[in-house]
């Protein structure tokens, strides 16, 4: 019967092998889950696009450290995050980090929804949203002239903020980008406003921008954005 020679270097090779992979099971075996104060520099950062004319809305969910400017957590303290019933997977980029995105339909969206951030050690945080869509309910004919325009909307609180941008065709025209507050759903463009535009065609764009801060979050706090943009065309005329 003949004998096998096993090599020197093969033993030694296996002796290696063996040894990382024993290594590698303790450090798996004794890693540690985050502590209190790492999720406590968690800064939930949830922001809503929509626009009118578009069938869906972008849902983007962002986890950072300290602050709205800190950089993504790393994805090792997250478990799960969930939109309604629906576990979302996790995203990245070299700009953004680590992030969660997912589109809707516009039209399925409207009411409440449930954003649930699970961590690690089984830290649990809700966060019920309400997407209620900005409509522009007056009709906008195809001439306008510099009067007093008034405008009624739905949708929005009852004080509430938009950004007004008003731009003409004129080469020297700066249009007119400015913030406004709505209050009872109406707003007024007035006649000095729209003197500061030319005459002839005008692109009218309403965005609102609604933020406030996150009802259940870690100390570090966060931060829900609402943004919804409409456009409307018309010609301006004396």
């Amino acid at each position: 019967m003949r004998i096998k020679k096993i090599r020197i270097g093969e033993v030694a090779l296996f002796f290696i092998f063996s040894t990382s992979l024993l290594f590698t099971a303790c450090k798996n075996k004794d890693k540690k889950l985050p502590d209190s104060n790492e999720l406590n520099k968690i800064y939930f950062d949830y922001k809503i696009s929509a626009e009118e004319g578009y069938d869906n809305l972008t849902v983007i969910l962002k986890y950072r450290e300290d602050n709205k400017n800190g950089e993504a957590i790393s994805p090792e303290i997250l478990q799960s995050v969930k939109l309604d019933d629906e576990e979302l997977a996790p995203d990245s980029s070299k700009m953004n980090g680590v992030y969660y995105e997912v589109q809707r339909p516009i039209a399925n969206f409207l009411g409440k929804h449930v954003i649930t951030f699970i961590t690690k050690n089984d830290e649990e945080f809700k966060e019920e949203i309400n997407f209620s869509p900005m409509v522009l309910e007056t009709v906008i004919p195809e001439s306008i002239k510099r009067d007093d325009l008034i405008l009624n909307f739905s949708g929005l609180e009852i004080e509430d903020y938009i950004r007004v941008l008003l731009t003409d065709t004129s080469f020297f025209g700066d249009g007119i980008n400015r913030m406004d507050t709505i209050r009872n759903n109406q707003l007024i463009l007035s006649k000095n406003m729209l003197n500061k535009l030319a005459d002839g065609p005008i692109l009218m764009e309403f965005s609102r921008e609604f933020e406030r801060p996150i009802n259940e979050a870690s100390k570090a706090g966060g931060r829900l954005r609402i943004n919804y943009t409409l456009r409307r065309e018309f010609n301006l005329q004396d």
